[in-house]
């Protein structure tokens, strides 16, 4: 089985840019082991639908994005299937959101999206001003979106071996520097 670990998001939007940040820090910070399976860590960044070829090509996509939630906080962290999205949660966010919502469901159309688990957060939403800095509550939440998507990555029989210690902050300088890499 082939896996991609997908993180979207606006790196220069601050909170908005933790798909792409998380991404990047699991990708440096653990090898995936296992004799039968793939791991494939991808900054998918806001390509949303030049993505559709990728994404097609895998037999499971964690996406790592940015969710929008009635009566929720910033930082609050959901873990959800794409074919079964909560009621409360909503896509009226950023531009980036409503594109990669509505590239998944034209992959949908076509009868050829994998299973979609997405793991999410609800950011600071800057508006119009950019910063690469998230908040606090937002780095906070991605020590439990990480150990989410590791618990799940286990779950399917793969072995995870940290290579090197790092937290989120370690990586988010350098997101800009990786970009989309495949």
């Amino acid at each position: 089985m082939n896996i991609m670990i997908l993180g979207i998001g606006n790196i220069i939007f601050g909170d908005e840019g933790i798909g792409p940040h998380l991404a990047n820090l699991i990708d440096e910070k653990y090898e995936f082991i296992s004799d039968e399976h793939t791991v494939k860590v991808v900054d998918g960044g806001t390509l949303a639908q030049r993505l559709i070829p990728i994404i097609t090509e895998y037999d499971k996509v964690i996406l790592i994005d940015c969710v929008n939630v009635d009566e929720g906080n910033i930082g609050d962290v959901y873990c959800f299937d794409f074919d079964k999205v909560p009621d409360y949660i909503t896509w009226q966010g950023s531009a980036h959101e409503v594109e990669m919502l509505q590239t998944l469901q034209m992959i949908e159309m076509m009868g050829d999206l994998p299973p979609v688990k997405i793991v999410g957060v609800i950011p600071y939403v800057i508006g119009e001003d950019s910063t690469f800095s998230m908040t606090d509550k937002v780095v906070a939440s991605s020590l439990v979106m990480e150990k989410t998507i590791i618990e799940h990555i286990k779950s399917l029989d793969i072995g995870v071996r940290i290579k090197k210690d790092l937290v989120i902050t370690d990586v988010s300088g350098n997101t800009f520097l990786k970009g989309f890499q495949r």
